[in-house]
């Protein structure tokens, strides 16, 4: 694989089973390394402490976890030496990359995310692609401060501030397929930053409170239709309008909200004359 820093040269490495020369490769790119075990995801270098202790290098001798990772070729190639077949792993967060990890298994995947987040534009200007073990992916970006998340609902990750991830030519055995190994997709001109507080927006916003009807006017309540986000906009006009009918009033009142929200007049209607159902 070849590593990149914004605004630097490709770095090709032509053997795909030179594993140092793929760390060298990420070091030279400006991305911090250090040595996975082989076939797993914990660092290889034993703890240089016991349990518990909050040294993160300070004194001076390896086994700190990511908090060891270097760009140092002599040391790099040391470590490889004494761990020949250790997975290259890279810290991320400047001066690392960030990398959205779309994961996929038995439980879900996030392509209908990552999809989601595609069209919406907040992944534009990736810098690599790399498959990862399971058919996942992990997207590169310009590294940044902001701190590691997760959206396990949407089978997301991003690794930044605080973590790192594996790169190629690492192998790690799927646990539901065959494979293993992660592998580069694709390789950009990309410098773009991924704001993860935007993708949170998107994926999971914050729901505003909902109004009362009490008062026999349902424009708060149809207000609150029409900013409803996909995923949530039958669920939201139905609730509405079981609301509106059990305080006597008119659940066609809602359809223009309803409409501004995104859904059909057919659709809208279907949800509205569905609560009436429910109601009788």
């Amino acid at each position: 694989m070849s590593g990149r820093a914004a605004g630097a040269a490709l770095i090709e490495v032509p053997d795909a089973r030179d594993i140092v020369g793929h760390a060298l490769a990420y070091a030279a790119a400006a991305w911090p390394v250090f040595p996975v075990k082989a076939g797993l995801k914990v660092p290889a270098i034993p703890s240089a402490h016991p349990p518990g202790a909050t040294c993160t290098g300070e004194c001076g001798r390896d086994g700190h976890g990511f908090y060891d990772a270097t760009t140092d070729p002599g040391r790099i190639t040391e470590w490889w030496h004494r761990y020949p077949g250790a997975n290259p792993a890279i810290r991320t967060g400047a001066p690392g990359p960030d990398v959205l990890d779309v994961d996929t298994g038995p439980a879900g995947s996030g392509w209908s995310a990552f999809g989601r987040l595609k069209r919406a534009g907040l992944l534009t200007g990736a810098s690599v692609l790399v498959r990862t073990r399971s058919g996942g992916l992990h997207l590169y970006f310009t590294g940044t401060g902001q701190p590691c998340g997760r959206l396990p609902r949407h089978f997301l990750d991003f690794k930044a501030a605080g973590g790192y991830v594996l790169a190629p030519p690492s192998f790690v055995r799927a646990d539901d397929k065959p494979g293993g190994f992660y592998a580069l997709v694709d390789q950009r001109d990309g410098t773009a930053r991924l704001d993860w507080q935007a993708v949170r927006r998107l994926l999971d916003p914050q729901r505003k409170p909902v109004p009362s009807t009490r008062t026999g006017n349902i424009s708060a309540l149809a207000r609150w239709v029409a900013e409803q986000p996909e995923g949530n906009r039958n669920a939201g006009l139905y609730w509405a309008a079981n609301r509106v009918i059990e305080e006597g009033l008119d659940p066609a009142g809602l359809l223009g909200a309803a409409l501004a929200a995104g859904l059909s007049e057919a659709e809208a209607l279907r949800t509205i004359n569905s609560a009436r159902r429910a109601a009788r």
